[in-house]
């Protein structure tokens, strides 16, 4: 092996650690955030949904362009390393701002069931939703057509990750509004993400592959 070999070897690592570092922490940024978001319910066209429905989808579209970028691999690391920081951290701010406010870190030295269910039930959603998501677009991606594989992965995975979450979270909740509400909600949550899906995400990835794929066909 070569100096120039070993050299282009080095460089190639340390891009794929950057590429690690930071799909990881845009993670669980996205993941604690909603965590805490999906607790404020909003109302649209007279239907009852969340915050979190609206932040969430990034996810989706973070892992659908690492596996076309670097491949299975490096999207099934990330989910690996991410998921335990985001459920300690999603915890965290859950239990300290509550309903949009700060109550205080005391609050920490007593366990929070509602709080607890909504990490769990996001861990368990993220950990099957993110890995079918994977799975099912490994298996289009080599389609000629782009956006077949990010638009069946975004159904498919939304539509496990909402119902396994809300489910998980709410059923026979502590929260009474919550519990009785939780079908709509998280069916209203599936179609939200969808439609965001479709209507911005779906373009967005469009543009950003293409800017993606420039890139590294310059260098």
């Amino acid at each position: 092996m070569n100096t120039c070999t070993i050299s282009t070897n080095q460089a190639s690592s340390i891009r794929y650690s950057r590429a690690l570092f930071w799909l990881v922490s845009l993670h669980i940024f996205i993941i604690a955030i909603s965590n805490y978001l999906v607790q404020i319910p909003v109302g649209l066209f007279g239907f009852i949904t969340t915050w979190g429905a609206v932040t969430f989808p990034f996810i989706f579209l973070i892992t659908d362009l690492t596996v076309r970028i670097f491949g299975q691999h490096l999207a099934r690391r990330i989910i690996f390393f991410a998921m335990l920081p985001a459920l300690v951290i999603s915890y965290y701010f859950s239990v300290v701002f509550a309903d949009g406010q700060f109550v205080g870190h005391e609050h920490l030295l007593d366990f929070n069931l509602f709080v607890f269910r909504i990490v769990l039930a996001s861990f368990s959603a993220y950990v099957i939703g993110q890995l079918l998501d994977i799975k099912v677009f490994n298996k289009l991606r080599q389609l000629k057509t782009w956006w077949i594989a990010p638009l069946a992965s975004t159904f498919i995975g939304n539509l496990v990750d909402s119902f396994c979450f809300f489910a998980i979270a709410f059923y026979k909740s502590p929260d009474a509004f919550m519990a009785m509400h939780w079908v709509e909600i998280g069916a209203m949550d599936y179609l939200f993400k969808i439609v965001m899906g479709v209507l911005i995400f779906l373009p967005l990835y469009g543009v950003i592959l293409a800017k993606l794929q420039k890139m590294l066909a310059d260098k």
